[in-house]
């Protein structure tokens, strides 16, 4: 009876989450609403003539803009189209995901993730699962689809339990989201957001959207490990011995689709040592002066290398495959991968008007100014400051799934913060990104959490969303608290997060 009324407490409590999550609008109708708001307080707090000294040069005074005022109302309509144009991640995103969205489109992703996973030795079936799937973040939504049922069936061919594969393919996929050995669209898409939020612009300068590189290479490393003990310590033997008798085989790897991953890999190959030539020789095209590299066009140009990697080993293995038999066949397929994207292009406008009316206000000085000196006369700094941010995205994630809806909020405000205690955007970003990967797999509100419990209920009928968060939750516990732990270890260290990217900032 105890048991069970435990279970019912910790049902009802889901049951609220939900709840509220579902009273929440749409993240376009909150940007709007944000936008409304911060036009009325922009007209309440520059009525009251309240000023702060600027965080870069204290000899200046910031004052609130008044954007319902004549001159603001101007303000308003004139930028409408430009604060929509110039939103910092909306062309480097489409640009990135032109190349990424091919190769998903042609099939050179989905192959690959299952080559990799079907070409493990048992023992290594767990820790390969979810590796695969924090390596799929390059694809985006592609390891949701692919992996986790994959997972199931591996694990059921195996003789284990098959949801316990698919929750150790869910959390490498999505708790693991901000981990990875290459540059994801991910990169630029709070990259530049980030930047945007900087207060100190000579800083900005020197900023680029590889600021998290370092970190998240080695992040893949910790989290395989952490998510594979986590699999098979804690989930699957909790899971006990698989009952059911739905049976299901594998898919996998055709001939053709094995000779269009040898090919795209060669490809590929072959485009990395093209690059190479314009980086790695001491007159490069793409050195900065003096033969820098990392204040140079090279680290300028990192969304266009990143298309070019993707596009041409896309287009290789698609004609490889059949998939793709004409220019027509790949201007279809690039189609397609902007076709998944309006909805992000609808939210960068209401996202572009909300940023731009905070930033032309300066309510996010004001903000940034009284925000430090509150948590400074509480004694609130350092490392428990950090771990109190990320404790507080990891909230806000389990009822806002959108990485991009959340950061274009938080930034703004939190970044200016943790520079007046002379933490570095780049490791708030960071922090941010911990938070907000380590909890996606227990919010009820993620876009793919349906889908999943869907893959779930072929092996268990009465899988529902309280099971699989359940399940789910040692990984978010885990990987949130080693993740942190490895970033406080990073602090100490003194190490940068990213090429140029400090732990500190100073002025």
């Amino acid at each position: 009876m105890e048991e069970k009324n435990k279970v019912g407490l910790f049902q009802r409590s889901l049951n609220r989450i939900e709840y509220i999550g579902n009273k929440l609008p749409h993240p376009v109708t909150l940007f709007l609403i944000l936008a409304f708001i911060v036009l009325i307080a922009s007209a309440i707090v520059s009525s009251t003539g309240v000023s702060v000294d600027h965080p870069g040069d204290p000899e200046q005074q910031v004052t609130v803009k008044n954007l319902l005022n004549a001159e603001g109302i101007n303000y308003i309509f004139t930028s409408m189209v430009d604060n929509f144009i110039n939103f910092a991640p909306l062309g480097v995103v489409l640009v990135t995901m032109l190349g990424i969205g091919l190769a998903e489109r042609t099939g050179l992703i989905s192959a690959g993730l299952r080559a990799f996973v079907l070409s493990l030795p048992k023992f290594l079936i767990t820790a390969g699962l979810v590796f695969a799937g924090i390596m799929s973040s390059m694809a985006t939504d592609a390891g949701y689809v692919v992996l986790p049922p994959l997972g199931a069936v591996l694990f059921a061919a195996l003789g284990r339990h098959p949801l316990a594969g698919l929750a150790a393919a869910f959390a490498g996929v999505s708790a693991g989201f901000s981990a990875n050995f290459v540059p994801t669209a991910l990169e630029p898409l709070l990259g530049e957001m980030t930047i945007a939020a900087t207060t100190d612009a000579a800083y900005a300068e020197t900023m680029n959207i590889l600021m998290n590189y370092y970190f998240t290479v080695v992040s893949v490393f910790v989290l395989t490990i952490v998510g594979t003990l986590v699999t098979e310590k804690v989930v699957e033997p909790r899971l006990g011995v698989y009952t059911g008798s739905y049976k299901e085989d594998a898919t996998g790897i055709s001939k053709v689709e094995k000779k269009g991953l040898g090919y795209a890999g060669l490809s590929l190959l072959v485009g990395l040592i093209a690059v190479s030539f314009l980086i790695v020789p001491e007159n490069a095209p793409l050195r900065g002066e003096d033969g820098a590299i990392i204040i140079s066009p090279f680290m300028s140009s990192l969304v266009p290398i990143i298309f070019i990697l993707f596009f041409i080993p896309g287009v290789v293995y698609g004609i490889v495959t059949k998939n793709v038999k004409s220019d027509k066949d790949v201007a279809n397929h690039l189609s397609d991968s902007m076709g998944a994207m309006g909805m992000f292009v609808v939210l960068s406008f209401a996202a572009g008007q909300f940023v731009a009316f905070f930033n032309e206000s300066n309510l996010g000085t004001l903000i940034g100014v009284y925000g430090a000196e509150f948590l400074d006369s509480i004694s609130l700094t350092g490392i428990p400051l950090l771990i109190v941010f990320i404790i507080i995205a990891g909230i806000i994630n389990i009822f806002i799934g959108s990485a991009t809806a959340k950061w274009a909020m938080m930034a703004p405000i939190f970044v200016p913060i943790m520079m007046e205690f002379g933490y570095s955007p780049e490791l708030t970003q960071m922090a941010y990104r911990i938070a907000d990967s380590s909890t996606n797999i227990i919010s009820p509100l993620m876009t793919y959490f349906a889908l999943i419990i869907a893959y779930a209920q072929k092996y268990d009928k009465k899988m529902g969303m309280g099971t699989l968060i359940s399940t789910m939750f040692p990984y978010s516990i885990f990987f949130f608290i080693i993740w942190t732990l490895m970033l406080i270890v990073w602090i100490l260290l003194g190490i940068d997060l990213g090429p140029g990217s400090p732990i500190h900032y100073h002025n």
